[in-house]
């Protein structure tokens, strides 16, 4: 198999090309399908999910429903619907896809086929038009492509595919009206010039509400008709239909996901890169000449005045003008490495944060490269609970020779929590949260067995290999300090306003997270707003700007801190750099009241609660990059500097 792109090309791409110009390039193993004429084409149905509401353009739902819902009675495939295989990421992030009534024949034309006829009564009436006036969509896939309506970008003034269709609209008069014909467009390709192979390449559904009469049949579907209106006080009875139309394109199989992959202004993306890095560069440089040039001038005095005393000590000394006592942060050089309070908790949140500071990276590589093609549903989720779970020998490893330098002796209890504190915490909310999708009989729920093999996978694999992580790390050398650490603790004098906690914390946590503001924003929109996120070059280049602004800044602080004669650099480093997470909280706190309006406490504690989740997790990360650049700058200060 041929990758119409390679890899380089690819990384080039993504980082030069405009944002317009889409690679699109498919997973080695998601191989194309081929059809003869005439032959079926599944099309699958999905999860019915919330977009953003037609009248306000806001979300007023975070709950999503299976497609065969009893209450939304649409209609079956004969023998009753079956579930299509799905990855374990796609069943997390709420895909259920399962078989339908619909049948599609390979470049043969239907016209007002009829599926089925249902009667609604009062209260299925009364669920739906709830769902309409909330922008509920449907969505279908037409050869693992999703079919969407074509839309047209206001400022690009370009076409593009949106996912899912809307499942009905209410117009001017209030008048809610139901979808129950299905325009289906399905575009092929012929391989080749071949005419007896050819492929899918695009779908898309236009719907539409045609309420049919003794005078209006089914054979009269492509005519304007009356529209349906469900009666909320009685019975309506509808004929659902539809047509399938077959459009030849010249759009290659290689490059069919291109028309669904859109970014919304473009510029703002380049703005924001610009922004950060240019941020990022005066913040790092500045940085560097205020490290760099004061170091090296308190490293040179701190080391004239060790060769001074040692003239004392021979009797010959030599006092030279402006040499004055040891100041600064050469004075904690005895406490800077004491162990710190509760080292067991902070060693195990540096294994976690190191294990999800390689995954992060790693996936967003394979995205980078292309392989988390979106035509491989739930790609993403798999790679990203796969990596987790292997890496755990890393998380275990950190955790391990982090206590050991901190010379934790509870090593038992810091081998069995590393692999079970955080991701029981996460796994826990996670459960909770899932008791009000099963509560509001959603499809988003994980069902339960899902759930066991979630627990299954992370104890069978995860925890045997943090164990032997932390079994070689505790067998490691010790990492020893530059510098010896005194019995006694220094007192640590009255500090400034801005080297207090709170006041450092807010500081130096706003910066990392200007860095990934505005890609956040998009983030939020695809996870919400059930659109395809695709642009990881973006976030490849977010990503490492976040990691370098978070670093820098807590050094920075770091360095003020030891001047101020403050050794505690060690927890204070993990929640000032942690503290970019409560931003990112705040921020979608600010998300919620502006774009949402789930009127529900279920969708409101469902959206806090991921949201909260999400920044915990987010919180351990960057805490854990702080610490590490921090400890690193530590150790490489004290070691250049002369100690009697």
């Amino acid at each position: 198999m041929q990758l119409p792109i390679s890899a380089p090309s690819v990384l080039l791409a993504s980082l030069l090309a405009t944002p317009q110009l889409a690679s699109a390039f498919y997973l080695p193993g998601v191989a194309p399908t081929s059809y003869e004429p005439k032959h079926l084409v599944p099309l699958y149905v999905n999860s019915i999910k919330p977009i953003a509401s037609p009248q306000d353009a806001l979300l007023h739902s975070v709950v999503s429903y299976d497609y065969y819902y009893p209450l939304f009675k649409f209609c079956r495939p004969e023998g009753g619907q079956q579930n299509v295989r799905a990855s374990l990421g796609s069943i997390l992030f709420g895909d259920r896809i399962k078989t339908s009534p619909f049948e599609l024949k390979m470049a043969t034309n239907d016209t007002c086929k009829p599926l089925c006829k249902v009667t609604y009564d009062a209260m299925a009436s009364g669920f739906v038009n709830r769902r309409i006036q909330q922008g509920y969509s449907l969505n279908f896939l037409v050869d693992g492509l999703p079919a969407g309506q074509e839309i047209t970008d206001e400022l690009t003034e370009s076409n593009f595919y949106s996912p899912g269709f809307l499942l009905g609209h209410e117009n001017a008069q209030n008048q809610i009206s139901f979808n129950n014909h299905y325009d289906i467009i399905v575009e092929y390709h012929e391989v080749s010039g071949n005419k007896e192979q050819l492929r899918v390449v695009g779908a898309r559904v236009n719907p539409e509400s045609k309420k049919y009469t003794a005078d209006a049949k089914l054979g009269d579907c492509n005519t304007v008709l009356e529209p349906v209106l469900l009666d909320e006080n009685g019975e309506t009875e509808v004929q659902f239909s539809y047509s399938v139309t077959w459009l030849k394109s010249d759009t290659a199989w290689a490059t069919r996901w291109d028309k669904y992959l859109h970014v919304y202004d473009p510029k703002i993306h380049w703005f924001s890169l610009v922004n950060s890095a240019i941020i990022v560069v005066f913040l790092v440089l500045t940085v560097m000449s205020v490290l760099v040039r004061t170091l090296k001038k308190d490293i040179a005095r701190y080391n004239r005045l060790d060769q001074i005393n040692l003239d004392d000590l021979s009797g010959t000394s030599a006092l030279e003008d402006g040499v004055q006592e040891d100041s600064g942060w050469k004075l904690v050089h005895g406490d800077v490495f004491r162990t710190p309070s509760n080292p067991l908790v902070l060693s195990i949140l540096l294994g976690n944060g190191a294990q999800l500071f390689v995954m992060a990276g790693f996936t967003i590589a394979f995205a980078l490269l292309g392989f988390l093609s979106p035509s491989n549903r739930g790609s993403l989720g798999t790679i990203m609970i796969l990596l987790y779970t292997f890496l755990g020998f890393v998380g275990g490893c950190v955790s391990a020779r982090v206590y050991k330098s901190m010379s934790g002796e509870k090593w038992k209890l810091n081998i069995v929590l590393t692999p079970l504190l955080v991701p029981g915490i996460v796994f826990g909310a996670f459960f909770l949260l899932d008791l009000f999708l099963w509560a509001k009989q959603s499809s988003g729920a994980v069902p339960f067995t899902t759930m066991l093999v979630i627990i299954a996978i992370w104890f069978i694999i995860s925890v045997p290999l943090s164990f032997a992580g932390s079994w070689l790390g505790f067998r490691a050398p010790i990492l020893e300090a530059p510098v010896r650490t005194n019995q006694i603790p220094r007192q640590i004098p009255p500090t400034t306003t801005y080297l207090k906690p709170i006041p450092s914390m807010l500081l130096v946590g706003i910066l990392p997270f200007g860095a990934i503001f505005v890609e956040l924003y998009f983030i939020m929109s695809s996870i919400w707003f059930s659109k395809i996120y695709y642009m990881f070059g973006f976030l490849f280049l977010c990503y490492g700007l976040m990691v370098i602004t978070c670093a820098a800044v807590t050094v920075l602080m770091v360095y003020f801190l030891l001047c101020a004669e403050n050794y505690n650099w060690q927890w204070r480093s993990f929640l000032a750099a942690g503290m970019s997470a409560g931003y990112i909280f705040l921020n979608a706190l600010i998300y919620w009241a502006s774009k949402l309006s789930l009127g529900g406490l279920a969708g409101s504690v469902l959206y806090i609660g991921y949201s909260a989740l999400i920044s915990f997790l987010f919180f351990i990360l960057t805490g854990s990059i702080g610490y590490f650049a921090s400890w690193w700058f530590v150790r490489k200060i004290y070691a250049s500097i002369k100690i009697d």
